[in-house]
């Protein structure tokens, strides 16, 4: 999907970039760096409930497997465990609803929407581990959004060298300008063990006059920086 957008076969790509139980999906996070050159131009925050998907004619005691995408079996990896089955992954939950459509002895961990495409009965309702499940999408395109005045900006950047201090004062630039930061976060850079990418999500547009200082003091001191995007905050759009 990515890269359809990338070719211009389609305007845009939604894409889960965060959930509130698991954390980061990192694929996303690498693809956006290291595999296309697209934008965030919007996020979308999504309330995520998982569900158990079975077979019509299929009992829970039946099941010795259940498919998913990996994100949805471990938001539910305490209702997995208790039921005591295997778990293998799938490309998406779409995926493995239609995996499972007339296995008895499988299930799928999915929405209401892949139990109507493929079939199947919801046999459990909300079995995620935490109430509070949401995923946050983004929204890629080849270009980002226009200022609308309540914008946030996603970067990522890696440091020159591992010296003491180095991070703080990339931080401390956003700090010493009042601008919030949202989101930190770090995934190995792909070079060598203990090399790391840092991923930052903070408020104003890259095109605000003080964003933008503070964007060019940070290019001159560190080795790499991507723009990932201005954007309206959810809410906004």
């Amino acid at each position: 999907m990515l890269e359809a957008v990338e070719k211009g076969e389609v305007y845009a790509g939604v894409v889960p970039i965060e959930n509130s139980i698991e954390g980061p999906v990192c694929v996303t996070l690498d693809l956006l760096v290291h595999e296309y050159d697209l934008k965030i131009r919007n996020e979308i925050m999504i309330p995520i409930s998982q569900n158990l998907l079975l077979n019509p004619e299929a009992k829970i005691e039946d099941i010795k497997v259940i498919y998913s995408h990996i994100q949805a079996l471990s938001q539910c990896r305490k209702f997995t465990e208790d039921m005591g089955v295997a778990v293998h992954t799938a490309p998406s939950t779409s995926a493995a609803a239609k995996l499972v459509a007339g296995e008895k002895n499988a299930g799928a961990i999915g929405t209401n929407k892949a139990a109507e495409l493929y079939g199947l009965k919801i046999a459990a309702r909300n079995i995620q581990d935490y109430a509070n499940n949401v995923t946050r999408f983004v929204v890629v395109a080849l270009e980002d959004a226009p200022r609308i005045g309540k914008d946030k900006t996603s970067i990522v950047f890696s440091m020159l060298e591992d010296k003491p201090g180095d991070l703080y004062d990339v931080l401390g630039e956003f700090a010493r300008r009042n601008i919030n930061l949202t989101k930190i976060e770090s995934r190995p850079s792909k070079e060598k063990l203990g090399s790391y990418i840092f991923f930052v999500d903070f408020e104003g547009h890259r095109s605000d006059p003080e964003i933008e200082n503070i964007l060019n003091i940070i290019r001159s001191n560190v080795g790499y920086i991507k723009i990932l995007g201005s954007y309206p905050a959810e809410g906004d759009d």
